[in-house]
């Protein structure tokens, strides 16, 4: 039987010196190649690309949701990232890149000695279509990696321009040999791809959305090529169109691949300030028409930002809610909202999570606050709505009582947490983003960028079943907290400050403040803040949240948008050396993650390999180092 090498990017190597295929593939058992089916191999790989609980938290939602700003948490999001975590995640992701190799592999092995199944040809193009997108994943968190990992020896790594290029020229090519009139396998054997149980048409769809995903993300670098992917793959018509064909796998309770990605206790997922600021007043939709009448006492005015306490909430950032604890519910809310976070103290809530193993939890739903002097006053938290701004808060956070705690602001709703959602890797609303994105340049597409951005809201809505605000939300002009607006011929910019009223806790007196809509100098120097593009990407932004962190994060990346506000500084952040006391109003790429170093595995097993991987990196092997596609 042939023997596959499996070269230093899988983590067998590195960490076990293994490298045939019999002894990394095959159960003992079925040792020969005439005893095992590809399927089972892509099976495996999709399976493992769910991620379990011990990946997951680490990557999915320390890395991804962190980087994208989905949650409250510093780490990578201040630049920290953790090589315990790397060494892991490259040990997992080789090992599904590997999987989803071997299935091609095999299939091709058996058609050549004579023991081909019809579905055979079709299920090699759909583990290549798969396998692009792991290679994508790989270079979108690290950078380079050697396209020929899976031909049988230690190749050289490649550059990220040519690992993209490989990426779109294999799904160009597999999607075209897809023969959609191959019927589809019983279930028997169908069941082994866990996404779409072998419906090609469903591949082809996948195929060419991801063909328009990564002709988008190398855009703003190499526009010609861009171009030219995404058009064919757009003009295809053959793309993830409707919720029914979207990637997603199923998810169930337990610890295994199939456990949620957000399904861990200890992290409440709490609301990020990026999305309360996001959410807040976008679509004019207003809280009393989402909540029941129980909750009406407690929205405030529209034009009210909280209680100013000065000395236990930071304003050293430039996010346009610091310094500010909202005691009640907002006027205006973007209604996915209240259906994706629940509200601090609503039990009755059927997405409200419970965490009875925390001694912080909500059974109070109060916090204190510490002054200067010593005194303290108690805050009831029930039915209010904050975030807070990452970073380092000092001795403002050391008073505050309320900053992280669950029970004390929303978090992430229970459908997300207990395992029994099913997993997005595609929907169908990113492809009409995608589309509207493409159509704003220029592009040849199959319909209009406004229609395409209606969409991909309407989509969107759909799934959090909000769908009866959608005619009231594409209409709106109120802008939100960072000065953007849903409707999508609506570009008037909102000026760089509006009058707002705060509460004076000394006196409980309203004050009259100018907020400032924040100035978002990575974007277009930060001349605009409610142009098209600001909105395509703010509600491409909203839609993924919380299944797609990854896409986020590369739009941010690649754009600067939507807008991130710097971290916090009361106290200097060591790995954002760049925002201090004179500049933190001012947003640069500097202050923000562009990738995951390399894992000292790879470092410490394959030297060589490691310092040509640098060498095309362009840069120090260090989180602030941009990739090639990324916003320069």
């Amino acid at each position: 039987m042939k023997k596959y090498i499996i070269p230093s990017l899988i983590a067998c190597i590195a960490l076990s010196g293994c490298n045939d295929f019999e002894e990394i593939n095959v159960n003992p058992l079925s040792p020969n190649v005439n005893q095992v089916e590809p399927q089972y191999f892509l099976n495996n790989s999709i399976l493992g690309a769910q991620q379990d609980p011990n990946i997951a938290e680490r990557v999915f939602v320390l890395y991804w949701k962190t980087a994208s700003r989905q949650h409250l948490s510093t780490g990578i999001a201040g630049a920290t990232d953790n090589d315990s975590w790397s060494v892991e995640y490259w040990k997992y992701i080789s090992e599904w890149l590997n999987n989803a190799n071997t299935a091609i592999e095999v299939a091709n092995e058996k058609k050549a000695s004579g023991n081909s199944q019809p579905y055979y040809d079709n299920l090699i193009q759909a583990s290549r279509i798969w396998r692009a997108y792991l290679m994508s994943e790989f270079s979108d968190n690290f950078g380079p990696q050697p396209i020929l990992a899976f031909k049988g020896s230690n190749p050289s790594f490649n550059s990220e321009k040519d690992i993209y290029y490989y990426i779109l020229d294999e799904l160009k090519d597999a999607t075209a040999k897809m023969d959609l009139n191959q019927p589809i396998p019983g279930d028997n054997i169908a069941k082994y791809d866990m996404a779409f149980k072998m419906d090609w048409s469903k591949w082809v769809k996948y195929g060419n959305s991801m063909r328009m995903r990564i002709a988008m993300r190398i855009s703003e670098v190499d526009p010609a090529k861009a171009k030219t992917e995404f058009e064919a793959a757009a003009n295809s018509n053959m793309f993830i169109s409707t919720s029914a064909d979207n990637f997603s796998i199923a998810e169930k309770p337990g610890w295994d691949a199939l456990t949620g990605v957000m399904s861990r206790e200890w992290n409440p997922q709490l609301l990020s300030a990026t999305l309360n600021n996001l959410y807040i007043g976008l679509g004019g939709i207003n809280s009393t028409s989402q909540l029941p009448a129980s909750q009406a006492s407690a929205i405030r005015a529209d034009n009210y930002i909280g209680v100013k306490y000065s000395e236990q909430f930071t304003t050293l950032t430039n996010d346009p809610s610091a310094g500010y604890w909202l005691d009640g519910l907002p006027n205006k809310i973007d209604p996915r909202a209240y259906k994706t976070f629940y509200i601090p103290g609503d039990f009755s809530s059927p997405i409200y999570s419970y965490y009875p193993s925390y001694t912080n939890d909500a059974t109070t739903n109060s916090g204190t606050l510490t002054f200067a002097n010593n005194s303290t006053t108690t805050i009831n938290t029930v039915n209010t709505w904050n975030a807070f701004t990452i970073g380092n808060w000092g001795v403002k956070g050391q008073r505050n009582g309320l900053r992280g705690l669950i029970g004390r602001a929303p978090a992430l709703g229970k459908q997300y947490r207990e395992s029994t959602n099913s997993r997005i890797f595609f929907a169908s609303w990113e492809s009409y983003f995608l589309i509207a994105e493409a159509a704003l340049k220029g592009w040849s597409t199959p319909m209009s960028d406004v229609a395409a951005y209606n969409k991909g809201i309407q989509d969107s809505f759909n799934y959090n079943g909000v769908s009866q605000f959608y005619g009231q939300y594409i209409n709106s002009t109120d802008y939100n907290r960072d000065g953007t607006s849903v409707s999508y011929s609506h570009t008037t910019e909102p000026g760089a400050t509006h009058t707002m009223q705060y509460k004076d806790p000394a006196t409980n007196n309203l004050v009259s403040v100018a907020v400032s809509y924040p100035v978002n100098t990575i974007y277009k120097n930060g001349a605009f803040k409610n142009d098209k593009l600001t909105k395509i990407i703010t509600q491409k932004y909203l839609a993924n949240v919380p299944w797609l962190p990854l896409e986020s994060w590369n739009d941010q990346r690649r754009l600067g948008l939507p807008f991130f506000e710097n971290p916090a500084i009361e106290t200097p952040l060591v790995n954002l050396p760049n925002i201090n006391s004179g500049n933190y109003m001012t947003n640069s790429i500097k202050n923000f993650p562009q990738r995951l170093r390399y894992p000292s595995s790879f470092r410490n097993s394959d030297p060589n390999g490691y310092s040509k991987a640098v060498q095309l990196l362009g840069g120090e092997d260090a989180v602030l180092t941009p990739l090639w596609w990324a916003k320069h």
